[in-house]
């Protein structure tokens, strides 16, 4: 929350700066939707060439627990709630955030009404595909500039723990953290290798609180 003892040349100034952080929010998020849409215009055969070719999505298709056409269904249920959201709300849509996971829709983010929240949840549920919406948005005021650098450095200190760590199928394991908690989704190998993940995500500093919705590759749910 901005302090409201700063003068108010300095409000006017963090209100600039978080109207500037929400529209680069929905430019980053509108990217990956883009990007997917080119490709659904090439013929089935070179865009399964190009998914499998690409180096990060290789790795989707070889060792993900998704397969290559769960990891694609995945990809477009990601691209109708994006659609969904910015034509219902914009500045719902620069909230939160979405994960999506086997058809497993994970929310998160920080909204100001208990309405909003319910609303994210009706609108994720009217995409088509969604198997299971999981919300995790807060209703509370908007996270300060602060505790977002904080969160962002949480988030990628685990991933690059995760990555790094040979018995860990990273690829496997979205990642997000709000107001110091980290929230995971995906598919774990095994037991062992989610103790795992949990351990590296204890171990950075500024965690107060892990959530885990990952399902084992066994789980007869999947």
């Amino acid at each position: 929350m901005v302090n409201n003892a700063l003068t108010s040349g300095m409000g006017a100034q963090g209100k600039h700066m978080q109207g500037t952080r929400r529209d680069s929010q929905i430019s980053r998020r509108l990217a990956a939707p883009l990007l997917f849409g080119a490709l659904l215009a090439l013929p089935a055969c070179t865009l399964q060439g190009t998914l499998i070719g690409a180096g990060a999505t290789a790795g989707i298709a070889v060792v993900q627990e998704r397969g290559t056409d769960e990891a694609f269904d995945d990809l477009t249920i990601q691209l109708r709630l994006n659609s969904i959201f910015l034509e219902e709300d914009s500045g719902l849509f620069a909230s939160i955030s979405t994960h999506v996971v086997e058809g497993r829709v994970l929310l998160l983010g920080v909204v100001a009404t208990p309405e909003d929240r319910i609303r994210a949840a009706k609108l994720a549920w009217q995409t088509e595909g969604v198997v299971e919406v999981i919300n995790e948005i807060n209703v509370e005021s908007e996270t300060s500039l602060s505790q977002a650098s904080k969160d962002l450095y949480i988030t990628t200190s685990l991933r690059a723990r995760l990555l790094g760590d040979g018995e860990v199928s990273a690829v496997n394991y979205k990642v997000e953290t709000v107001r110091g908690t980290i929230y995971l989704l995906g598919i774990s190998q095994n037991k062992n290798e989610l103790v795992r993940v949990i351990s590296h995500a204890r171990d950075i500093s500024g965690v107060r609180n892990i959530v885990t919705h990952v399902k084992d590759k066994s789980d007869q749910s999947r």
